[in-house]
């Protein structure tokens, strides 16, 4: 199993979709618990959801499982939300704050879990980041995610559907939020927030730089948005992604024709 799945589109628009993937490793596999080997906190489906939204579109998929390492978070540990409950690089508890294994990873486990797993897609995310750029000027990374609609261990009430990060707004050119933003908030029957609980994980901090023609963005969706139950089995709900995926390519869509005003070219 490779860490990254890689499909070239010919436009400036970058899918980042770091935790889809559901490969664990036997040996990792054996040392997870039973509550561990439910792989409960995957983003359910958000590949599908995405799939064939954008004509020419890039996509960047980790296959490993955010049990395995999280893709998402700063390879040198550090919390991307000090004071609040989080999950680590390689994470000790679910969302919920239960454990996950039997037998936890040593300091060497999590290093060479870096290296075989987060290090090769974050490799393949930036290679296509600087193609894109070096075509257009300017490349725009959307970052893909989704997450139950409530989950008190990590925030109180129920999250907006739309849960647009920027990092208060240091990611991206200031016109991408903006636009963002406006898409979300006509979105009838769907609720919105920017910079909330979910602000951009590593991957859009660490990629968003305006001021190299780089422009990143993340979107956290509730998985009641796309799923039937936000619960196992996580079933696909076509009739709920008919409804949301035509604001997903409108979105998209927006993103790319921000493209000429960004200093690059279409």
């Amino acid at each position: 199993m490779t860490p990254a799945t890689v499909h070239q589109g010919a436009g400036p628009i970058v899918l980042g979709l770091p935790h889809t993937g559901t490969f664990v490793p036997d040996e990792i596999a054996q040392a997870l618990n039973e509550n561990g080997h439910k792989l409960a906190d995957t983003d359910w489906h958000i590949d599908r959801l995405y799939a064939d939204i954008l004509p020419e579109v890039t996509t960047v998929r980790a296959n490993f499982h955010r049990y395995v390492i999280d893709a998402n978070r700063d390879p040198a540990g550090t919390s991307l939300y000090p004071d609040q409950n989080t999950t680590t690089l390689v994470p000790m508890t679910d969302f919920d704050g239960v454990d996950i294994w039997d037998t936890p990873p040593t300091d060497a486990d999590v290093e060479a879990r870096r290296k075989t797993f987060h290090a090769p897609y974050h490799a393949a995310l930036q290679a296509e980041l600087l193609r894109v750029r070096d075509v257009h000027g300017v490349a725009i990374l959307y970052d893909c995610h989704s997450i139950r609609s409530a989950i008190s261990f990590l925030f109180k009430g129920i999250l907006p559907d739309f849960n647009i990060g920027t990092n208060m707004g240091a990611t991206c050119a200031a016109k991408i939020e903006t636009e963002t933003t406006k898409i979300c908030t006509r979105a009838t029957g769907f609720s919105s927030t920017v910079n909330g609980r979910f602000k951009g994980g590593w991957t859009t901090r660490h990629y968003g730089q305006p001021d190299n023609n780089i422009h990143a963005i993340q979107m956290e969706l509730t998985q009641s948005t796309y799923l039937t139950d936000e619960s196992a089995p996580w079933t696909y709900d076509q009739a709920k992604a008919d409804q949301i995926r035509p604001h997903l390519t409108s979105i998209l869509t927006a993103l790319a024709d921000l493209t000429p005003s960004l200093g690059g070219s279409q």
